[in-house]
């Protein structure tokens, strides 16, 4: 087969777990390039980046990252670029890169991300600023390649409902509701789902927490283990308490054949696609469901000329054990199967969580599992927002047979059906979904539900220790309650 000079290859992926901590977030991402460099074999690469594109960062602020970064590495690149907060991005960022250097629009493109968020919390808690570098006003921002997932809607605003660990929860209650068991059996199952990632996480150099965990350690509250938001204990949590980065290198066949880079170092994108779900959750379908994961999803292997079945190596975000479900149920892959595990590193909870840049850690290791199987495909799945926005690659050690392939399939999923959000509804409901969120001691402090109207969907809360210990130990689900202007609710009494 000759292959198009054009073709893109992920050439080296580099990954950073800095346990010192202390380093801002662009020296980590420059250390990660270079080992993405020595990996590709290639110290060349570096000066022959012509752009660099940044994953959202949270734990410090920068007006043009990837200048910042490409000081470091050494390299004048014609282009630099930045994201918006997403799970997602990563994935999206390969999609387009790839797609750029196949229309000769870019020849070697560096990806990389990072957080130095365990240090910026400490060192906030103490009063103190780190002394990290400050781009002044000289600086232009960095054009942005993605954009912020919004997660903010009416809906949700109304009833205080404004992280991660609130609302995957809802969507975990509305598993195990459709997998009619009991809150007992239910946990054990996701207990044992989390103890395989940790497992996975055990054996990986760059996870943050390398030790294998029993379900009922996962599943047990503790000291070490509090309770977030039921079902949810720490553990079952994205750990984001974390100083990580990772880089990935992305170029043309031509420069990789130039530089003398070894054939056996060549990973190939094949395909890419890209969705979102309804950004107010309050609208989704079913809380249980993701239409833009099994259309992308699908699309993806459709694009890559493949099925489930040639699947080897699997890394499905993993943020909560929700979205490993929903997103399993979608794609039709086992949560169970030991020859094919569902993550490369060991997830958020163990691998670690460093806010948007997860995924490119999950590349960089996917390629090194096709590397040492060659001939093998692997599947990235990538998440932003509340189970929202997604991304999906398949990559393979071989060239695809008609290029690489991207798309957007939002046209599609679009027309999936959806349910009316009511931000504003007030009166009697029936309640859907639920969790109840615990303060440091264990106690039940607060509760949030989904639902029913008799014509659609919106969101609640209440303060009132009694409901919420209900919400913490009961299965509620299909009982009455009345919604007040204000978001607040109370159990119906006839």
């Amino acid at each position: 087969m000759t292959l198009d000079p054009r073709t893109p290859v992920l050439v080296g992926g580099g990954q950073i777990s800095d346990r010192a901590g202390g380093r801002e977030p662009v020296d980590l991402i420059a250390d990660a390039a270079a080992r993405a460099a020595d990996e590709a074999g290639s110290a060349r690469l570096l000066e022959l980046v012509g752009s660099v594109r940044i994953v959202g960062l949270l734990s410090w602020r920068y007006r043009d990252p990837g200048a910042l970064v490409a000081a470091r590495i050494g390299a004048q690149p014609a282009h630099t670029g930045y994201t918006g907060s997403g799970g997602s991005t990563p994935q999206a960022l390969v999609n387009a890169a790839a797609e750029d250097i196949a229309a000769g629009r870019a020849e070697v493109v560096l990806i990389g991300g990072a957080e130095s968020w365990r240090t910026r919390t400490k060192l906030r808690a103490q009063g103190i600023r780190p002394d990290w570098t400050v781009q002044d006003d000289t600086v232009a921002p960095a054009p942005m390649l993605v954009p912020e997932v919004p997660m903010r809607s009416e809906t949700e605003k109304r009833a205080g409902l404004d992280r991660p660990a609130y609302i995957y929860p809802l969507f975990e209650q509305a598993l195990r509701i459709g997998a009619e068991r009991t809150i007992e059996d239910h946990r054990a199952a996701i207990g044992e789902l989390w103890s395989g990632f940790s497992k996975v996480a055990a054996a990986n150099p760059y996870a943050w927490t390398q030790r294998e965990y029993t379900a009922a350690e996962i599943v047990t509250p503790s000291a070490d283990n509090r309770w977030i938001a039921s079902p949810y204990t720490k553990l079952m949590n994205s750990n984001n308490m974390v100083e990580q980065g990772a880089a990935l290198l992305l170029c043309s066949v031509e420069v990789a054949t130039r530089l003398g880079i070894a054939r056996e170092n060549w990973v190939f994108p094949q395909s890419g696609t890209e969705a979102h779900d309804t950004y107010d959750i309050a609208a989704r379908g079913a809380l249980d469901r993701s239409p833009a994961i099994r259309i992308a999803g699908a699309r993806a292997l459709d694009l890559a000329g493949i099925g489930l079945d040639d699947l080897t190596h699997i890394d499905v975000y993993s943020c909560f054990p929700s979205a490993v479900q929903v997103a399993a149920r979608e794609l039709g892959l086992a949560v169970d199967d030991p020859g094919r595990p569902l993550t490369v590193t060991g997830g958020l909870t163990f691998a670690g969580g460093p806010w948007n840049n997860y995924s490119t850690h999950a590349i960089a290791a996917l390629a090194t599992r096709l590397r040492e199987s060659p001939g093998s495909y692997g599947l990235v799945t990538a998440n932003g927002g509340y189970l929202t926005k997604h991304a999906f690659g398949v990559y393979r050690t071989e060239p695809p047979a008609v290029g690489f392939r991207r798309e957007d399939v939002q046209p599609v999923v679009d027309r999936e059906p959806t349910v009316g959000a009511e931000p504003g509804y007030a009166g009697r409901a029936t309640i859907e979904s639920w969790t109840a969120v615990h303060d440091r001691d264990g106690r039940p402090e607060r509760g949030f539900l989904a639902a029913r109207t008799p014509s659609g969907r919106t969101l609640a809360v209440t303060d009132d220790p009694e409901a919420s210990a209900r919400l913490a130990t009961e299965d509620v689900a299909g009982e009455r309650v009345t919604i007040a202007v204000d978001g607040s609710f109370r159990f119906s009494t006839d």
